[in-house]
């Protein structure tokens, strides 16, 4: 189909690029982190800016929203913690000496990574540094965090019984062409992944297949055994970085500077599908109700069957590369380096994709495909992949 979509919504209050944008669990909430150094809280209900965080003295890397309180990361070396209710900052993390990059929130725990070289583990009430994992020899890029009781049997946690206390692991990956995989409580590095030739640029986990994958700027996405730290697979086809990964059930969908989207079957690594159309890299992946989302360096977001590969729809109207994508009462919310939030219908592509799913069942038997799980990738890293590919 491949026709033009109008945004519903476009909000302009950013006086710099969005570089990440978090929904909340509830739905309720979306956050968004900006060059301008602030960051910003919309309701998902009337899509109205009802906060203005302001204090960090320079520009927002990422962002994470809770149902009460909101991270953010900068530029400026540190993390801020914000009262969702009343805009007050609540707790800044210092400790971080260069660009903290990326964070994560698991439990009690704020995770960070930086260009540092180090990740970082803080309580996210106490203001406080619990433990520093240093052992890369660049910076660290992209975090994921996982339980032992998720992957290990009993008899190999009797091995790590010094580790019995906290069965805490974080996950880093790093433009050292690694990745590690430390314990919390001593910090001590568990694994380290070897293969990648390239910085390690997105991170998706598999806890129950005790699985990890990993996106490189070598061109491949490699699956590792997270309990042996095994390379099971390399998945080859792609001629760019990889730079975002998508999981939905075994699917694992991988968006690249070669233009490109793949689908892979994650148990064999067969590609069984490629999603072309894109005039630049694809810097940001969502996979909703059959659909798969894309936002690319050319400022269009896509649609397409993420069953056939058919463009569905293109969502026009950004000036710039879009960084990051939502999804939440069939409303398309994109982030881009404009500086704009765009807001966009998509009830009519998923209701017609949803009778096509419905026939396609009662017709052949067949089940739909579920579920999504995103690991996306911020503009700062975005810039730097599409030029070391020549674009």
């Amino acid at each position: 189909m491949g026709n033009s979509g109008s945004a519903v919504k476009v909000c302009t209050d950013h006086q710099g690029g969005i570089n990440w944008l978090s929904l909340s669990p509830d739905g309720q909430r979306l956050l968004t982190g900006s060059e301008d150094g602030t960051a910003r809280l919309w309701s998902t209900s009337d899509s109205q800016c009802h906060g203005h965080f302001q204090g960090h003295e320079s520009y927002i890397t990422f962002c994470h929203l809770e149902n009460e309180a909101a991270f953010t990361c900068s530029a400026d070396h540190t993390i801020r913690k914000w009262d969702v209710m009343t805009g007050q900052c609540l707790a800044i993390y210092r400790g971080h000496t260069s660009i903290v990059n990326r964070i994560l929130v698991a439990k009690d725990y704020l995770f960070s990574g930086s260009y540092d070289r180090t990740a970082r583990c803080w309580s996210v009430d106490k203001e406080k540094q619990i433990q520093e994992f240093r052992g890369h020899r660049n910076c660290v890029l992209t975090l994921a965090h996982y339980s032992s009781r998720d992957v290990l049997e009993e008899e190999e946690e009797e091995e790590e019984e010094e580790e019995k206390a906290s069965r805490d692991l974080l996950v880093t990956g790093s433009t050292d062409c690694t990745v590690k995989v430390w314990w919390v409580s001593s910090g001590r590095c568990y694994q380290t992944l070897l293969g990648h030739t390239g910085a390690v640029l997105c991170l998706i986990l598999d806890a129950p297949n005790r699985e990890l994958f990993s996106g490189s700027t070598d061109y491949t996405v490699r699956t590792w055994n997270i309990v042996t730290g095994e390379q099971l697979k390399v998945f080859k086809e792609h001629q760019g970085s990889v730079i975002c990964l998508e999981l939905v059930n075994r699917h694992l969908y991988s968006g690249s500077a070669d233009r490109t989207v793949k689908c892979w079957l994650a148990d064999t690594g067969e590609r069984i599908q490629t999603y072309k159309a894109h005039k630049h890299s694809v810097s940001t992946l969502k996979y909703h109700a059959g659909i798969l989302f894309t936002g690319s360096g050319d400022a269009c977001a896509r649609a397409f069957n993420s069953r056939s590969g058919v463009l569905q729809k293109i969502f026009r109207g950004h000036k710039f590369i879009i960084n990051c994508i939502q999804i939440h009462n069939e409303l398309l919310y994109t982030a881009s380096h404009d500086g704009t939030l765009r807001i966009w219908d998509i009830r009519g592509i998923c209701k017609r994709n949803k009778r096509r799913l419905k026939k396609e069942r009662s017709g052949q038997g067949r089940g739909s495909q579920k579920g999504s799980l995103s690991h996306l990738f911020n503009n700062k890293v975005g810039c730097m992949v599409q030029q070391e590919n020549g674009e």
